[in-house]
């Protein structure tokens, strides 16, 4: 999941993980969709479809940056004029993993997540990192990881994580834990995840990050959604529309990677999609002079937790 270059910073995190934060199993973590609720194609750039298209792209001076850990992101014309697109290095969409002819079950969330994200902030500066499978599968030390990676390329002003775990103690796992304390100066959004319960799922139930619920078109929390005394913020994340990528219908297997694909939108529900709404708020009002302090307070009175 990790670029080649990156692949040995989970063994820097696990030996650093040491006294109070003792070393743990390392859990797996599972993206923010429900499981049933795999993305619906509604149609390409070309079809007429009651999606909407988001706004012009706009330059926020200063810039406000967002991390986005997710399946990775790809060049979809929702995106053209961005030029926070390859400046990175563009690390692509996983379509079709097994190679087996069918796209897999999370392919193209991180493409749909940044759509979302620029929808409601279109002056943001997305920092894409890949750190999910197209399965929607990635573990404590990538994410911590990862952590590192993308704070240590630059001043980042907020992380969105819609990955998450939960534990046999309910306990968070100490790597990240470890990880989370050390981050100061950039709020944390994560998903709050899909399983129906206020059982604590992380890192999204740490104190030091903003854990997402999703609310449905009634504006009361969705049944899938998670929800509790740590969840922070509720938004909108039943039936979300945003950009999606595909594999090619009828498309011959080949190399993970280099999937014939078609870009168009998908409507798609999950915590995952809450996320990026709260995160684009948070954006903006980081935009409009608000520290990070103040931003976080402000949400939570103009949008108080259902």
């Amino acid at each position: 999941m990790l670029r080649d270059e990156l692949r040995g910073r989970p063994v820097e995190v696990a030996a650093d993980v040491t006294g109070k934060w003792r070393a743990a199993p390392n859990h797996v973590h599972i993206g923010g969709p429900i499981m049933l609720g795999t993305p619906t194609w509604i149609g390409g750039p070309e079809i007429d479809v009651p999606a909407p298209r988001p706004p012009a792209p706009e330059t926020w001076d200063p810039p406000v940056t967002v991390a986005v850990l997710d399946t990775g992101l790809d060049p979809h014309p929702w995106f053209a004029g961005r030029p926070w697109l390859t400046e990175w290095g563009l690390q692509p969409e996983i379509l079709d993993h097994d190679i087996d002819g069918t796209p897999d079950w999370q392919a193209g969330h991180g493409t749909f997540v940044a759509g979302v994200l620029i929808s409601k902030a279109p002056g943001v500066t997305i920092r894409h990192h890949r750190v999910l499978s197209s399965m929607g599968i990635t573990d404590d030390t990538t994410v911590a990881a990862a952590l590192r990676a993308v704070q240590a390329r630059g001043h980042i002003d907020i992380i969105l994580l819609t990955s998450g775990c939960y534990t046999a103690d309910n306990q968070c796992p100490p790597i990240l834990e470890h990880e989370f304390a050390q981050i100061t100066d950039t709020i944390v959004v994560v998903a709050a995840g899909n399983g129906g319960s206020s059982r604590p799922f992380w890192p999204a139930a740490l104190d030091t990050v903003t854990a997402v619920a999703a609310s449905d078109q009634t504006g009361t929390i969705a049944a899938f959604s998670n929800r509790g005394p740590w969840v922070d913020a509720t938004a909108p994340g039943v039936d979300i529309i945003s950009s999606h990528v595909r594999l090619k219908p009828d498309t011959p297997g080949v190399a993970p990677g280099t999937e014939a694909r078609e870009y168009g939108f998908a409507r798609w529900s999950g915590t995952s999609f809450a996320a990026p709404n709260v995160a684009a708020d948070l954006a903006k009002l980081l935009h409009n002079g608000h520290p990070p302090a103040e931003a976080l307070d402000r949400h939570s009175l103009d949008h108080p937790t259902l």
